[in-house]
């Protein structure tokens, strides 16, 4: 399945998360990216898929949710790096300047991603979501300095105009040992 686009249903009940899971599943040819509980209690569900089933999953999905649901989105036509960056489990090749840009959420972090990935030169590294991070997410990214500058501009400014910017840095000569830890 070649995803284009990716669906994110948040929930305040565990319980509600898997029974959700479930039906988003269900409901459209989607594929399983992300299903785990995240600070606070809540629960995070994340698929991915052509957009028409990405969209019918999310609303189902919605439905499904009760009182239970505390937001979702849909977002269409993601850069494919994107996809990458959201399941890389070994470590990326790390060469020149390191960006990092930090959300207060994860759908708002994800559209950044997105946005880096469109208008700048960058590897992407990683894209973490909420997990052991009190609900926050970041997004890493390494080039030449005026490239991840360009990039950290671009997910600043979508971090910023939602009102859910933490904090956005650009190391540009980073010791080896910093890149063992963003990945």
């Amino acid at each position: 399945m070649a995803e284009k686009s990716v669906g994110l249903i948040e929930l305040s009940s565990i319980a509600a998360g898997f029974q959700v899971a479930d039906t988003m599943l269900k409901a459209g040819n989607v594929r399983l990216l992300l299903s785990r509980s995240i600070c606070s209690g809540k629960y995070m569900v994340l698929v991915g898929g052509d957009t028409a089933a990405v969209t019918a999953a999310v609303e189902a999905g919605c439905v499904d949710a009760g009182g239970c649901l505390i937001d979702s989105f849909v977002i269409a036509n993601l850069h494919p790096d994107v996809f990458v960056a959201l399941g890389r489990t070994q470590p990326a090749e790390t060469t020149g300047a390191l960006g990092i840009i930090e959300s207060f959420n994860v759908a708002t972090l994800i559209q950044a991603a997105d946005a880096v990935a469109k208008t700048s030169n960058v590897q992407l590294l990683e894209v973490r979501l909420a997990m052991a991070m009190g609900g926050k997410a970041f997004c890493s990214m390494t080039g030449d300095v005026s490239s991840v500058q360009s990039g950290v501009a671009a997910g600043r400014a979508v971090l910023a105009e939602a009102g859910v910017l933490v904090n956005a840095v650009v190391i540009s000569r980073p010791h080896p040992d910093v890149y063992r830890e963003v990945v």
